[in-house]
């Protein structure tokens, strides 16, 4: 058999009032020397199927197992023994023909390089919930970048680089390679695609709908701020979110920003380098706007789970605008305050007072056991902070804040997009 990568991630596939699409794909990363982190290793595949993560091989466990436990319950010994020689064998393929492509691309073996295949099959839920064959894909990158390519339509390879043209020129020459691998597309992939939907049913057509944040943070331009609309623990990972001003969509053309859908689990630590993220996704639109906008702004969010589409509008919370606010009052107070002390002093300067403390002060000093020096150890040393050292003001912000409460909202090892909430 022929073995093949990945280059791009599956692009959604449901998009307000579409067709209900499935897919199934398989993934296979090699990398041209192994580089010693946890988690990492020089070869891996995995099966997913609906955006679910249904198998996976590593080069150091070197076993095919199942991430799914129906995939565990229906598939029998003989599948995934016969799917670990499979991935063996593939293993070897991509070690000798990452070297090859480091070789024609002369690039230096100090440096570590990346080949990936990605290889599967699309189908559209018919109305008795067969599945017809939608797309196939087959591609291959490297160091990131498109490689080669299978065009179905009509049978043959694309090559976008100069260094690819050798491998394209030989697979195009072999009408059985192309015409086994349009096959497998569109008819063995299909195939697998059905049996596994029949198999984790229950499983995989439970749906999350997401959880729906609007608020806005201090920008780093003066006067402005920026409006963040989140969609999170969504799944599946395809959704429709919407940014509306005055119940007019908004566009990139508008200066919308969107992070792209990204998975809300948890990330591989040192401890657990293997541990699998939880099956949720989460994205996040932004829009830079001036402080004194007042207009109303809103977002919209569409998702299989919802039975309708959730509209929340902006309650103008704006999450460290209002720790500025509290600070210019703080110090308009402390400012209040260091004027009253200070005529306070000079009062007792004039009545002769403070000169007399000052004298008693200076020989508890000399003696050693002055309770002012005391009183200002304690002070410098636990006045302002937790016993963990930690600013109290600060804790308290995080535990009144309501999105805090959000699952993993403080956890340092959640994805990128839930730490930037309120």
């Amino acid at each position: 058999m022929w073995f093949q990568l990945l280059s791009l991630l599956l692009l959604p596939l449901w998009t307000e009032g579409s067709d209900e699409i499935h897919s199934l794909e398989y993934i296979y990363t090699a990398l041209s020397k192994p580089i010693g982190l946890p988690g990492i290793y020089e070869f891996t595949a995995m099966g997913i199927l609906n955006d679910k993560e249904i198998d996976y091989y590593n080069s150091q466990e070197k076993l095919k197992i199942p991430r799914q436990e129906w995939m565990k319950e229906r598939l029998d010994e003989n599948y995934w023994g016969k799917g670990t020689q499979s991935r063996r064998s593939k293993e070897q393929w991509f070690k000798v023909n990452v070297n090859i492509l480091m070789d024609r691309m002369r690039h230096n073996s100090s440096d570590i390089h990346v080949l990936q295949w990605r290889h599967g099959c699309k189908g559209v839920q018919q109305p008795d919930g067969s599945l017809k064959f939608k797309e196939g894909f087959d591609q291959y990158s490297y160091d990131g970048e498109d490689f080669l390519s299978f065009d179905e339509s009509n049978s043959r390879w694309i090559a976008p680089v100069p260094a690819a043209q050798p491998t394209k020129k030989k697979w195009d020459d072999s009408q059985t390679l192309n015409q086994y691998t349009k096959g497998y597309l569109q008819k063995e992939c299909m195939d697998w695609l059905s049996k596994f939907m029949y198999y984790g049913e229950v499983d995989l057509r439970k749906h999350s709908p997401p959880k729906v944040f609007v608020f806005a943070k201090k920008s780093k331009n003066p006067g402005n701020m920026v409006l963040h609309c989140l969609a999170t623990e969504f799944y599946p990972k395809d959704v429709v979110v919407e940014i509306y001003r005055n119940g007019i969509a908004l566009t990139e053309r508008d200066g919308v920003l969107s992070t792209g859908v990204r998975p809300t689990g948890v990330r591989p630590d040192r401890e657990n380098p293997d541990e699998r993220p939880e099956e949720t996704f989460q994205l996040k639109k932004s829009l830079e706007i001036p402080e004194n906008d007042d207009r109303e702004y809103s977002c919209k969010i569409n998702h299989r789970a919802l039975k309708e589409p959730v509209h929340k509008t902006w309650d103008r919370t704006c999450c460290d605008c209002k720790d500025n606010k509290i600070g210019i009052i703080v110090g308009v107070l402390l400012v209040i305050l260091l004027a009253a002390v200070g005529g306070i002093v000079f009062f007792l300067y004039k009545q002769g007072i403070i000169v007399k403390n000052k004298a008693q002060g200076s020989k508890d000093n000399d003696s050693g056991h002055g309770s002012s020096n005391s009183n200002s150890n304690e002070n410098l040393n636990g006045g302002k902070q937790s016993p963990n050292g930690s600013d109290s003001s600060s804790n308290n912000f995080e535990e009144e804040n309501p999105l805090m409460n959000v699952k993993g909202s403080t956890d340092s090892g959640k994805s990128s997009v839930q730490n930037e909430k309120c």
